[in-house]
């Protein structure tokens, strides 16, 4: 995996989280692994593909997901995640995917994200793959972005 690829990332991800929430965000020291990927409470898988592909998973604790939804939502309280929480914690996968898109551009790298698939509960993630895990604190709680971006043979 390339260093710029995972940086960009971490910058989209840090970016989302100052520019939409207020929020600064401190990435910590990164992890490498094959096979089982770290999972919290709630996951958002996205898949990558074009110049690179992969997919990248944010993780994160409920109550996490229940800070990052209730400023979407106006500052709101969240007790417990409906289904217009959920769709939420879906369309902050659509913001990571999107900004992640536009900082691989500055690294002369197009791709096209997935729509994000969001998971509810503890899971197991198993990859044959090489990936990057990078925690990353902030202070409505720490969200783990997990990284598997290969460069595509070019024609």
């Amino acid at each position: 995996m390339n260093v710029n690829h995972i940086n960009a990332v971490c910058r989209a991800t840090k970016s989302i989280m100052s520019s939409h929430f207020g929020i600064d965000i401190s990435p910590n020291k990164p992890t490498a692994g094959q096979g089982i990927i770290p999972s919290d409470d709630v996951s958002v898988v996205l898949g990558v593909h074009g110049e690179l592909s992969g997919q990248i998973i944010c993780t994160l604790d409920i109550e996490t997901a229940k800070k990052i939804i209730g400023t979407m939502m106006g500052g709101m309280t969240i007790e417990a995640i409906d289904d217009i929480g959920w769709s939420a914690i879906q369309e902050f996968g659509n913001w990571v995917a999107g900004s992640t898109a536009t900082e691989l551009s500055k690294e002369d790298c197009i791709i096209d994200v997935t729509p994000p698939v969001v998971n509810d509960g503890p899971s197991t993630y198993r990859s044959t793959k090489k990936f990057i895990s990078v925690p990353m604190d902030s202070s409505i709680g720490k969200i783990q972005v997990h990284i598997s971006l290969s460069e595509m043979q070019k024609a």
